[in-house]
């Protein structure tokens, strides 16, 4: 297994290696010359988040895997992708540092960050370099608000899923008392500012409204304010290892209005982290459900054939941004950085998460969500949202 490169911080030099990961055997090479392309996966492969991480890994070298498997060419020539992986913890300051890495190793473009605010910390820098990147995450606004032409997300963003998420609330719900907590990142203020935004457009008020460190697991002060307005639903703008404790810690202080929350909570980590203080929670999560991914099955079958961990909610839009890159350097003819971004710009692409294709800001157009609902340990869905219709 390769090394993954973790930078310490507070230093000016980056200390750690990186190993490329192998996309040939020595005897395929022997047969012809072939032109490597690295391509940088960077995202957070230690800390809470971890489990997500890993997974999008796991998926993107399938993808690499299965494209250098078809002996590529480009212009003539056998070319083969290889990876180099940076672990930037989740965190905006090692972001940065694993994105001057990436710079310095010329990748020719980036799968990632998972979060909106590691890619809002390396996405100038990328762009600096004209080094196009595919967040399969990153869903805050700000991200492609940026005026940066090489910046992508493969998911959708938060102005709609916040806006979805409390229309969900107004009308569906019997509910009529709600509070927010947001984690004071750029991703959970702007959620936690459209989801208020579309209770009032249907005519909803919040009872209460805090804010917590996006690191902290003590949400004592924040429930014991909120447990005096009686609310009927709580709703949290953070990330889903944080909305599990957050879980636990509304049973443990007898708040029983159910949980609901968005960003990385669908998926195998908060079931595990949550437990039974779970169990009805309702989360907001990107794409369609599994059932109804084309090619869900085959995707399913061969990473397990890999891989003995969850498949995480996040990890088919990372195969996907593989997939899509490759398709667009095929489309541009080159990796230079500008004209593969036009190509991203210009590229629509039938994918295992659905038709792929970017307006001009680099949002994912007609991004489709799913609401779910955790019961007995299984996460249900109940509703969809956006799409083609």
């Amino acid at each position: 297994m390769p090394k993954r490169f973790r930078p310490r911080l507070g230093r000016r030099r980056l200390l750690a290696a990186c190993l490329l990961a192998p996309a040939l055997t020595p005897a395929a090479l022997a047969q012809e010359a072939t032109d490597t392309i690295p391509i940088g996966f960077a995202g957070p492969l230690s800390g809470s988040s971890a489990k997500v991480g890993q997974s999008q890994l796991h998926a993107v070298e399938l993808a690499l895997q299965e494209i250098n498997a078809r002996a590529p060419r480009l212009n003539g020539r056998r070319i083969a992708y290889k990876l180099v992986i940076g672990d930037d913890r989740g965190d905006a300051q090692t972001a940065a540092l694993i994105a001057e890495y990436l710079v310095r190793t010329r990748v020719a473009a980036v799968i990632g960050h998972w979060n909106t605010a590691a890619s809002l910390a390396a996405a100038p820098l990328y762009a600096a370099a004209g080094i196009p990147q595919v967040a399969a995450g990153s869903s805050g606004r700000q991200y492609t608000a940026n005026g940066l032409a090489g910046s992508f997300r493969i998911i959708g963003h938060d102005d709609d899923g916040g806006a979805y998420a409390g229309s969900y609330v107004a009308r569906v719900l019997d509910v009529r008392r709600v509070a927010v907590i947001d984690d004071d990142t750029p991703f959970g203020r702007n959620l936690a500012v459209t989801f208020i935004r579309s209770l009032h457009d249907n005519g909803m008020n919040v009872v209460a409204q805090e804010r917590v460190n996006a690191k902290t697991s003590d949400f004592n002060q924040q429930l014991g304010h909120i447990r005096t307005k009686n609310p009927d639903l709580v709703f949290f703008a953070g990330l889903g290892a944080q909305a599990a404790i957050l879980a636990r810690s509304m049973r443990r202080m007898q708040i029983h209005a159910p949980l609901m929350a968005a960003d990385g909570t669908v998926g195998p980590l908060f079931i595990e982290l949550a437990g039974a203080d779970g169990d009805g929670t309702l989360g907001l999560a990107f794409g369609s459900s599994e059932d109804r991914m084309p090619g869900w099955k085959s995707f399913e079958k061969k990473y397990r054939a890999r891989h003995s961990d969850d498949i995480e909610r996040f990890a088919p839009f990372a195969y996907d941004a593989a997939q899509v890159l490759a398709a667009a350097i095929q489309a541009a003819g080159t990796t230079d950085g500008r004209k593969l971004a036009d190509a991203l710009h210009a590229i629509r692409y039938q994918g295992l998460t659905g038709t792929i294709a970017f307006d001009n800001q680099g949002n994912l157009l007609n991004a489709t969500y799913t609401m779910y609902v955790l019961a007995q340990g299984k996460w249900m869905p109940v509703r969809s949202f956006g799409g083609t219709r």
